[in-house]
Formats: C-alpha cells, sequence, structure tokens
C-alpha cells in the first residue's frame, strides 16, 4: 500500500484506508470476552477483584497485583522494573494488565498461557511476592467473607478455596479491564474519532511495516519476535544477561526473541522495553523502526506515529475499590522471609 490517504482525503479514500486497517486491526469487542477453562459470572468477577487488590496475598502483607499493575497509571507500575518482598527489584518491566486478556500469552517471554496462570507466577516468585499456595489457601480460608465468596463464585465445587480457584477469580476480574479508545470508534466507522496526524500516523504505521509485529486487537500482543531484527539495540537496552524465550523453550532461535509488546495505552506505559530503560514513546519508536525494520523515521513521520498511538489511549473502566475482609488470629501473620516450596 502506498500512502494515498492525505489530508483533507475524500470519503472514498478514508474508508479505503479503514478497510486495509481492518485487515490488521480489530476493536475491542463491548462486552467482557470469555476465557478458556473459566466461566466469568459476576459473583467471580467481584472476588478476583478483592484478591487483586489484597495485598495478603504476598508474604509480608505488603504487595498486592495492584501494586505492579496499578489501574490510575496505565496498568502498570511505571519503573524500569518492578520493586518487591523485601524491595528487591525484579528483572523485567511490568506489562499493563489493562486488555491482557487479550494476548496470546503472559510475560514478556510468553511463559504462561493466560491470565489464570499469570497470576499464579508473581505470588510465589522470591523477587515479587514471596510466598507460597498453602500459605495463600491458609490465608483466604481464614476469614470467612472470603470463604462464602468462593462459596459463591465456585458453587459446584466441594472445597472452593484453591490456589487455582483464587487465580481463576482474578483472571475473571481481569478481563472485565478493557479501554475502548478512539481508534476503536474509528474502525467502528466514526470517522470523526482520528484527527489527520492521526491517520497519517496510521498510514505510516501500515506503510513502514509496524504491522508485521503490532496487528490484532490488542496491536501486539499475539507472536514472539527478535529484538533486533536488523540491527541489535545497544545492551543498555537489550541486556546480554536477559536472553528473553530462550530461557522458556532453552532453542537457540530464540534467543533475545521477545512478545511483541501490545500497544493499548502506550502512552500511558513509560518506560518502554522489557528492560525499562527508554522513558519517551517518540524515542521508543525510533530505536523500533531501527532496529526491526532497518527505517530512519524523519522527526515529522515519528511525530506522526506517535499521534496514532495516541489514539490507543482508552477509557479506563471505573473500578470501585473492594472492602476486603479481616483479619482473623488464625491468618498466617506476614513475615520479611522468602517463603519456602
Amino acid at each position: 500500500m502506498t500512502s494515498a490517504f492525505v489530508l483533507g482525503a475524500s470519503a472514498a479514500s478514508a474508508n479505503e484506508l479503514r478497510e486495509y486497517a481492518l485487515e490488521f486491526f480489530k476493536p475491542l469487542p463491548s462486552t467482557v470476552p470469555a476465557v478458556q477453562d473459566n466461566k466469568i459470572t459476576e459473583e467471580k468477577i467481584e472476588l478476583g477483584k478483592a484478591l487483586f487488590f489484597d495485598p495478603r496475598l504476598s508474604a509480608s502483607g505488603v504487595f498486592s497485583c495492584y501494586s505492579c499493575h496499578n489501574l490510575t497509571t496505565g496498568g502498570d507500575d511505571n519503573m524500569e522494573t518492578s520493586v518487591g518482598h523485601g524491595w528487591q527489584k525484579g528483572p523485567r518491566n511490568s506489562p499493563t494488565v489493562l486488555n491482557a486478556v487479550f494476548n496470546a500469552a503472559q510475560f514478556w517471554d510468553g511463559r504462561a498461557d493466560d491470565l489464570k496462570a499469570q497470576a499464579k507466577g508473581p505470588i510465589q516468585a522470591g523477587v515479587e511476592m514471596a510466598n507460597t499456595p498453602d500459605n495463600v489457601v491458609a490465608t483466604l480460608s481464614s476469614m470467612g467473607q472470603y470463604v462464602e465468596w468462593f462459596e459463591e463464585s465456585f458453587p459446584d465445587e466441594d472445597e472452593p478455596v484453591t490456589f487455582d480457584n483464587m487465580a481463576k477469580a482474578i483472571e475473571a476480574f481481569e478481563a472485565t479491564l478493557l479501554t475502548p479508545a478512539p481508534f476503536d470508534s474509528w474502525l467502528n466507522g466514526d470517522d470523526d474519532a482520528l484527527s489527520a496526524e492521526e491517520l497519517a500516523g496510521l498510514e505510516l504505521f501500515m506503510d513502514k511495516g509496524c504491522i508485521a509485529c503490532h496487528s490484532g486487537i490488542n496491536i501486539g500482543g499475539e507472536d514472539y519476535y527478535p529484538f533486533g531484527l536488523i540491527e541489535k539495540p545497544g545492551s543498555d537496552i537489550l541486556p546480554e544477561g536477559d536472553r528473553g524465550r530462550f530461557a522458556v523453550t532453552d532453542t537457540v532461535d530464540d534467543e533475545y526473541v521477545f512478545r511483541a509488546g501490545p500497544l493499548r495505552n502506550i502512552a500511558l506505559t513509560a518506560p518502554y522495553f522489557h528492560s525499562g530503560k527508554v522513558w519517551d514513546l517518540k524515542v521508543a519508536v525510533q530505536i523500533m523502526a531501527e532496529s526491526q525494520l532497518g527505517e530512519d523515521l524523519s522527526d515529522d513521520e515519528a511525530n506522526k506515529i506517535v499521534a496514532f498511538l495516541g489514539s490507543l489511549t482508552g477509557e479506563i473502566p471505573e473500578v470501585t475499590l473492594p472492602v476486603l475482609p479481616t483479619e482473623t488470629m488464625t491468618t498466617p501473620r506476614p513475615v520479611a522471609e522468602i517463603m519456602q516450596h
């Protein structure tokens, strides 16, 4: 495709641009998507919301899912790498939880197939929440309100308070965190949803080849690609010690391969890349163009692409803070040590 859609383009050419864009992108659905092996119900969503905000899922009683996935700051923590148990720094930048249900897999290396698998990881990671499944179940079982909520959410189970069900409830809540954006309105036919500069940026985004990795409903997150396909960035951006998906597959071809970052709300989620080393979106766009496409973008081109990416900033769903159950005498006490598995 050539850049035929210029400022003041005709209605016909504007429709052609939309038709072309719809070959690569899909608007967000208007309802909560179904997830595999986990029927989503209102009871499960409300339980999952409580668990998402509850720091008692961590051994220290300090860190919750919300600690690294702050819904007021784009669904991440706006830090290079997250801080966890004992104020340790994790190895990678925290991805946004917003719209994460549409990613093909979770984490930068895709080691979790879905959100319920992802929910279990940080809770057990020594550098994050440093807890154990048994201690989590003991904690939740010690509070009658949680037991009641689990019974309502999993009515067909004899022992509903389990580590697996905790993860399923968190997944159900996270599946509701969708952020419809101006780009969705435009894909759905609203010609006025995007500005001329945003449309020009969309053209460039497609023409330059960004869509090779960043397409689909989440504008990325669907597959894995080498970081530095044409030219590897410096070790300050691509740390040599983090070999990406290689750690999951132990396959040489997967060295420095990562899941393509989903770009919805990207303007809110600096710093960028798995290393969290780049704080400016325009710089991140230029790095991607050079390293993945061999393109040296002009300032004007980069500005237009950044403008388009701004149209992916969506409306954050309104979330009412839950009132969490109160501890009892049998609730495990916070500890500073990492729980031993």
